[in-house]
């Protein structure tokens, strides 16, 4: 798990806005290529092929990884590292539990938990879930795909909907998101 590049550049004035400039590599987005898919408002697990959970973790400069930490890659602006810990060591593991316990992730992948107790619930989840990362319910998918691809088109379409944002999946593997509180 690496983490996706941003759409379009930071400004570094005000890190959590972007301007209308695109990140280098993510041109490939505002030419038509990928699919965009709904980013939900969660934490990140994944299921590994040995059938482990893990749980997303950033660890910051100057402190200390948890027992059993797998860095993935440091970030070069912040120093941060990402990578993942034991799920049942994490802040998430009772959540992670009643999810699992749902039966509904099986295949190794990431997942995205949603629930209740998880980022304020802006979707008003009922109990806890694991989302696979890419899906959505039909309706939405369909919104997705609607989506522009240019600046001030995402801008008023994000802002437009109850979606934390978007992920674009290229065929190669190459990702993209943007949020929209990167607009506010």
């Amino acid at each position: 798990m690496r983490k996706i590049a941003t759409l379009f550049v930071r400004d570094p004035e005000h890190r959590s806005r972007v301007l209308p400039t695109v990140t280098p590599g993510c041109a490939w987005v505002l030419q038509g290529e990928g699919t965009p898919t709904r980013k939900w408002d969660g934490t990140c697990v994944m299921l590994d092929a040995a059938g482990a959970w893990w749980a997303r973790r950033e660890v910051k400069p100057g402190k200390t990884a948890p027992p059993g930490y797998v860095p993935v890659e440091t970030d070069e602006v912040t120093g941060r590292t990402v990578g993942w810990e034991p799920v049942g060591q994490s802040g998430f593991a009772k959540l992670h539990a009643e999810a699992v316990a749902r039966g509904d992730a099986t295949a190794p992948g990431t997942y995205e938990l949603l629930g209740p107790k998880i980022n304020r619930n802006p979707d008003g989840w009922e109990s806890h879930v694991l989302m696979p990362h890419g899906w959505a319910p039909p309706a939405v998918q369909q919104d997705c795909a609607t989506a522009p691809r240019d600046f001030d088109g995402l801008r008023v379409w994000l802002l437009d909907r109850p979606y934390e944002g978007l992920v674009w999946h290229h065929e190669d593997g190459r990702m993209a998101k943007l949020k929209a509180c990167d607009f506010r």
